[in-house]
C-alpha cells in the first residue's frame, strides 16, 4: 500500500492533540455536560450548529469485502441550524453492490440540567429509491429544539473490494473533530487523492501474521492500520465564482489501482484511462445503448442526410433533440430506463438525453463520440485520478480540426452547437471510441473571450429626470445565460432583473433581436426613464454606468477560503452618450483612468470626454485569465474595489 503522503504535518499534530481540552469523541449515547451547555461554537461563534464529530473506521473481512462504521454527532445551537436533524445518507443500491445496517439515532437534550434522550423511531426511517443505481437512507431527528445534540451511527457494506469511501474532514458546518481509520491489507495498492490544508492527528500501526479464511492458499498478510484525525475544522460556506464545494473541502480519497494476493499473482483495477474508456464502451447503460435503434428515426436521419455539410446536419440533429427531448434534471454517466424507452418518453437524464443525440448524429454520417464529463457543479476532474465516478454527465464529442471541436449537450435548451456548455469548461473529459479502441481525456477550455457591449444614449432633463435608449449585445456564453434567464423569469421578473431592482429606474419597453439564431449575437433593445432623485434645484447627480449588471462588487469579503474561477473570459464595453441640459455645467467629472492587476491578468480602462453639452463615458473591462487564487485574494479584492468605485463615480452637475 502507498505511504502517507507527505503532507501531514506529525509534529504539529502532536501539539494540536495535547492541545485537546474536550473529549474527541464518545461512545454512542454518552454525552458531555459541557457540549449539552453549549451555547456556540468555541472557533466559529456565529455557527447555526456543529458536528461535534464524524469518525469512521473502514475495514475489510476475511472474504475481502468492505464495512465501515461511522458514528456522527452534531450540535444544534439555533432554530436555523434545525435543517441538519434532516438525515440523508446516500448508497449504491444496483445490484445490491452497497447497503446499509445497523442504523441508530438518537436526540438528547438537557432537561432540569440531565439529558434526555429520544430514540428515532425505525418505523420513520425510509429508503428512497433515486434511479436504478443509487438509494438514499432519509429520515429525520425526533424532537430536536434549540440546544440539541443529535447523533446516528450505521454499518455500510459492499461487495466490491475497490469502493472504497471517500472522506471528507471538513463539511459546510464547522467540525469540532473528524476522524478516519483505515485498516488495509498490505497486499491491496491504493492510489491516494489528497486536499489537505490543516495538520492531521496521526497514528499508524502494523498487525503482523494475518492470513485469509480457512481453505485459501493465500500467504500470511500484514494489516497496516492507519488513524488520521483533523480538528477545529472551519466550515466551508459557498463564496462567489467559487468552483465545487467538493474541490475545495479538505478529504483523503482512495482508489484501489491492484491486488496482489499471492506471489506472482497480480490483479490491476482501472488504474488507466483507458481501461476507464473500456468498461464504459461494454457497460449495459453507457456502451451498448448506443446502437440502440429508436421509434421514427428514419426521418430525421434522412432529412439531415439530405444537408451538405456537417455544421448543418449537426445544428439540425441537435435542434431536434433539444427541441424533442425534456432533461429530468438527473445528471448521471449512465442511463436509467435506456435510450429507446427515453426517446418513447420524450423525457430522460442526461445521458439518455446525449446518447440519444449521439445515435442520431453518427446514424447520419457524422463522426462523433459519446463523451463523460464533470459539471462545474460535480467538480473538476483529477486526470492522475483513474475513476469513473469522477464523472456525472454524458456528452457528445465531435473533433473539426486540429484546433476546434464540439461538445454537445442537449440537457439545455439554449445551448448553441458550436460552443462548449460553460459548466463544463476548465476540466478533463473522456472520450470512447470503441471501434479503434481508443479512449482518451481531452482538457475543455474557451481561449478566446465572450464579449458584452452596453450602449446608451440618455437625454438628462433640468427637472432631474433622464430619459434614454440602451442595446445590450451579447455574445457566446451571455447570450445563453441571457435569454435562459428571460425565458425562465418571464419579461417582468427579467425587467426587475435589468433594473437591478432600482425602483428609480423605468423599463418603459423591450424588444429582442436574433432571439432565435444562435449564430448572431442576442441583441436587446430598451427604452427607458431615470429618476436622478439626490438632485435638488441647483445641482444633477448621475452615474454614466446604467444596464451594465456591474453596479454591486461580488467580492467584499475581507477573507478568501477558495480560488476564484469565473469559467470563461468576459470582455465587457459599456458606452454611454448622454446629453445635458443648456442651463447646467460640468461641476465634477470622473477623470479617464487605467488601472491593471499587479500580474497583468485584469485590465480595466475609462476614457472620459465632454464637448458641446455632450458627455461621453465608456468603461472597458477585459479579464486575460479565468482562475484566481486564494492566495492572490488580497489583490484581486484591492483592484475590484478600486474598480467598482470608478464604475459608480458620479457625474456632477451644475446650475448655472
Amino acid at each position: 500500500m502507498n505511504k502517507i503522503f507527505t503532507a501531514l504535518v506529525l509534529c504539529l499534530s502532536i501539539s494540536l492533540a495535547n492541545a485537546q481540552t474536550k473529549p474527541l469523541t464518545q461512545p454512542f449515547g454518552k454525552v458531555d455536560a459541557a457540549d449539552l451547555e453549549s451555547k456556540s461554537c468555541d472557533f466559529e461563534k456565529d455557527a447555526n450548529a456543529e458536528i461535534l464529530f464524524d469518525k469512521a473506521e473502514i475495514y475489510y473481512d476475511a472474504n475481502l469485502d468492505l464495512g465501515m462504521e461511522r458514528h456522527k454527532r452534531i450540535k444544534i445551537y439555533n432554530t436555523n441550524g434545525k435543517d441538519n436533524a434532516n438525515i440523508r445518507i446516500e448508497y449504491y443500491s444496483g445490484n445490491h453492490v452497497e447497503y446499509i445496517t445497523g442504523l441508530q439515532a438518537q436526540t438528547i437534550n438537557l432537561v432540569n440540567g440531565k439529558p434526555e434522550i429520544t430514540k428515532l423511531d425505525k418505523k420513520l426511517v425510509f429508503t428512497e429509491r433515486i434511479d436504478k443505481m443509487r438509494s438514499a437512507l432519509v429520515f429525520s431527528m425526533p424532537n430536536v429544539k434549540e440546544g440539541s445534540i443529535i447523533e446516528y451511527k450505521y454499518i455500510w457494506n459492499t461487495n466490491s473490494l475497490s469502493n472504497f469511501p471517500d472522506w471528507y474532514f471538513q463539511d459546510k458546518l464547522p467540525t469540532r473533530y473528524s476522524e478516519l481509520t483505515t485498516s488495509i491489507p498490505d497486499f491491496l495498492y491504493f492510489k491516494q487523492k489528497a486536499n489537505i490544508v490543516q495538520p492531521l492527528i496521526v497514528n499508524t500501526r502494523k498487525d503482523e501474521g494475518r492470513s485469509m479464511g480457512a481453505g485459501t492458499n493465500m500467504t500470511p498478510y500484514t494489516l497496516e492500520r492507519n488513524t488520521r484525525g483533523m480538528a477545529n475544522v472551519p466550515s466551508l460556506t459557498d463564496e462567489p465564482y467559487m468552483t465545487a464545494t467538493t474541490d475545495n473541502l479538505q478529504s483523503i480519497i482512495y482508489q484501489l489501482t491492484s491486488i496482489r494476493p499471492t506471489i506472482g499473482i497480480i490483479k490491476s483495477f482501472s488504474d488507466t484511462w483507458a481501461k476507464v474508456g473500456g468498461i464504459l464502451a461494454d457497460d449495459e447503460d453507457f456502451g451498448l445503448q448506443l446502437k440502440r435503434k429508436l421509434t421514427g428515426e428514419e426521418a430525421i436521419i434522412a432529412k439531415a442526410k439530405a444537408l451538405k455539410t456537417d455544421d448543418q446536419k449537426i445544428q439540425y440533429i441537435f435542434a431536434e433533440v433539444k427541441n424533442t427531448m425534456k432533461w429530468d434534471g438527473v445528471d448521471r454517466w449512465y442511463t436509467n430506463d435506456g435510450t429507446s424507452k427515453a426517446w418513447e418518453k420524450k423525457t430522460g437524464n442526461s445521458a439518455e438525453v446525449n446518447l440519444i443525440l449521439y445515435h442520431l448524429l453518427k446514424q447520419a454520417g457524422v463522426k462523433a463520440y459519446p463523451m463523460v464529463v464533470s459539471t462545474r457543479e460535480h467538480g473538476k476532474v483529477v486526470p492522475y485520478y483513474t475513476f469513473l465516478y469522477q464523472f456525472n454527465r454524458a456528452v457528445v464529442y465531435i473533433p473539426i480540426d486540429s484546433a476546434r471541436n464540439y461538445v454537445l449537450d442537449a440537457t439545455n435548451k439554449y445551448n448553441i452547437y458550436n460552443e462548449l456548455p460553460d459548466n463544463l469548461l476548465n476540466s478533463d473529459a473522456l472520450y470512447i471510441d470503441k471501434e479503434k479502441k481508443q479512449y482518451d481525456m481531452v482538457y475543455l477550455e474557451r481561449k478566446d473571450p465572450v464579449r458584452q457591449i452596453v450602449i446608451v444614449r440618455g437625454e438628462v432633463k433640468p427637472d432631474g429626470k433622464m430619459d434614454g435608449t440602451a442595446q445590450i449585445s451579447s455574445f457566446g456564453y451571455n447570450r445563453i445565460h441571457t435569454l435562459s434567464r428571460y425565458k425562465t423569469d418571464g419579461e417582468q421578473k427579467y425587467t426587475d432583473y435589468l433594473r437591478e431592482n432600482n425602483n428609480n429606474l423605468k423599463v418603459t419597453s423591450l424588444k429582442f433581436d436574433n432571439m432565435e439564431i444562435d449564430t448572431l449575437p442576442l441583441t436587446q433593445n430598451i427604452n427607458f426613464n431615470l429618476d436622478l432623485t439626490s438632485s435638488d434645484d441647483n445641482y444633477i447627480y448621475f452615474v454614466p454606468n446604467i444596464f451594465s449588471s456591474l453596479r454591486t462588487n461580488p467580492f467584499l469579503s475581507e477573507n478568501r477560503r477558495t480560488d476564484i474561477e469565473f469559467g470563461y473570459r468576459n470582455s465587457y464595453s459599456i458606452i454611454g452618450t448622454y446629453t445635458l441640459p443648456a442651463n447646467y455645467k460640468i461641476d465634477a467629472l470622473p477623470k479617464s483612468a487605467t488601472m491593471t492587476m499587479p500580474d497583468g491578468s485584469i485590465t480595466f480602462k475609462r476614457y472620459v470626454a465632454a464637448e458641446n453639452g455632450t458627455l461621453m463615458v465608456r468603461y472597458v473591462i477585459d479579464h486575460k485569465s479565468t482562475l484566481y487564487s486564494k492566495d492572490s485574494y488580497p489583490d484581486f479584492r484591492e483592484f475590484y474595489k478600486k474598480m467598482y468605485e470608478m464604475l459608480n463615480e458620479q457625474v456632477v452637475l451644475k446650475k448655472s
